[in-house]
Formats: C-alpha cells, sequence, structure tokens
C-alpha cells in the first residue's frame, strides 16, 4: 500500500502542473455533473457530490464555474448526457488496471482505451478480471511542517481514520469510503490538505524491478491519464523510490 501511495502523491503534483490544470478541471466538472445528475445538487445530501467539490476547491475551480457544472447535472441547465464506466484491464508486466470512465460515446472511448493498452504490452479484461484486487479507501495527504504526529494521529484516530503514515514532507490518512467526507471535515479544521479523494487501493501489488520496465508503464500511464474521457486511473503497480529518481535525473 504505502508504494501506492507514494505513487498516488507524484500523479498529484503532476496533475497540479499548470499545463495540466485545463484537462483536471474538466474531468472534475464532469464528476461534479454526474454527480449531481445521479443523486441531488444539494451537497449536504449527496456524499458523492460533496467529494467532487472538494475537489473542485482543492484545484482552485471558481465557484460560478462549479455551480454551472451542478445545474447541467440536475437539468436547470442543458448539458451533454454522460454515461459513467468503469473498465479493467492489464498494462505491461500483468499490471492490474482500473479505469474510472466518463463519456458521451461508449464505443469509441472503448476502442481508443483498447489500442492504447494493446499497443503498449496490456490488454483490456473482462468486468470483474481485477476488480477483486482493489478496496475503495479515502485518501487524504496533509502537510506534515510543524505537525505533530502523536496527535495528528490521535485526532485522525477518533475521527474515523484506518492508518496514519508519514511520507517524506507529508502524512497520508486513510479511511473507509464511507467515512471520508466526515474525516475530511475535521482534519480540514486543523491541518493543511493538499490533497483528497476516493482511491482504489490494491490488496497486492507488482513491484517494478528497473528504470526501464518502470519508463514503460509511465509512458502507458500517462496515456490514460491525459485520455479526455478516462477520469481515474488506479493500478497496484510498486515502483521503488530508487527508480523514480533515476527517471528524474
Amino acid at each position: 500500500m504505502s508504494g501506492h501511495s507514494k505513487w498516488a502523491n507524484i500523479k498529484h503534483r503532476k496533475a497540479a502542473q499548470d499545463s495540466k490544470r485545463a484537462k483536471v478541471w474538466t474531468k472534475i466538472l464532469k464528476e461534479i455533473t454526474i454527480s449531481a445528475r445521479q443523486g441531488s445538487g444539494d451537497p449536504d445530501a449527496n456524499p458523492r457530490l460533496r467529494t467532487a467539490i472538494i475537489a473542485a476547491k482543492s484545484a482552485n475551480i471558481p465557484h460560478d464555474t462549479l455551480q454551472r457544472a451542478i445545474k447541467k447535472g440536475t437539468g436547470e441547465l442543458e448539458g451533454v448526457s454522460y454515461e459513467e464506466i468503469l473498465y479493467e484491464g492489464y498494462g505491461p508486466y500483468g499490471i492490474a488496471m482500473m479505469l474510472e470512465v466518463v463519456t458521451d460515446n461508449r464505443q469509441r472511448t472503448v476502442a481508443e482505451i483498447r489500442h492504447l493498452l494493446s499497443k503498449h504490452g496490456g490488454n483490456l479484461g473482462e468486468s470483474g478480471s481485477v476488480a477483486w484486487n482493489f478496496t475503495r479507501k479515502g485518501n487524504i495527504v496533509l502537510d506534515a511542517e510543524n505537525v505533530n504526529e502523536d496527535d495528528l494521529i490521535m485526532n485522525a484516530l477518533e475521527a474515523g481514520a484506518e492508518d496514519v503514515k508519514r511520507e517524506g514532507d507529508t502524512f497520508t490518512v486513510i479511511c473507509e469510503a464511507s467515512d471520508f467526507n466526515d474525516l475530511h471535515e475535521v482534519l480540514k479544521k486543523s491541518y493543511t490538505i493538499h490533497h483528497a479523494e476516493i482511491e482504489q487501493i490494491p490488496g497486492t501489488t507488482i513491484r517494478i524491478e528497473s528504470a526501464e520496465e518502470a519508463a514503460k508503464f509511465l509512458k502507458l500511464y500517462e496515456l490514460l491519464e491525459d485520455h479526455d474521457d478516462i477520469q481515474k486511473v488506479w493500478d497496484n503497480s510498486d515502483i521503488p523510490e530508487a527508480i523514480m529518481e533515476q527517471l528524474n535525473e
């Protein structure tokens, strides 16, 4: 889990770059629209929408833009009809991958995903082929500066957290998906939150043994992450920090 969590932090820093901001906004706004459509436009009564709004605020999406996305979901404004799909498959070296997709054209999207996977050493799998290895968990990343670790652990566990881990200059707080919103509300009052979302955490991981293998997998990962219809990419790779450092040299 720790390797996957570190990679989640790397993904977050990458997504926060200015060059990625427009794409990140688009994906968050899609999530807000579909959350409002499936539930309601009231975040207090719609936990999924509340989670999406947390992501929107973390990405500095303007309030008016956020509200328009909600109104498209509730039907108050005209919008695109999206379909939500979860695709499962494998990357190179047998790495399990789960792709959360929101699309207005299922046939186009699945063809493009199948092409990307097969071109880079993977393949699209049947429903249930890898989902058994993943569990939905809340993941909240906090700034570690001036934070007393013992106090954080006590406060987080009392508020419903399952685990707290120190990773470099951050703490990662993990919880059940059902406890995510309440825990986030408690932690934000006392700590600086860098990143908060519900993730698919793998039960077992596949360790990548070389910079060459890592580069091949990350090329596929980035292509999938950059696809307009793919909201989130989850995998069970374990990339050692030493290998990541080699790639960054």
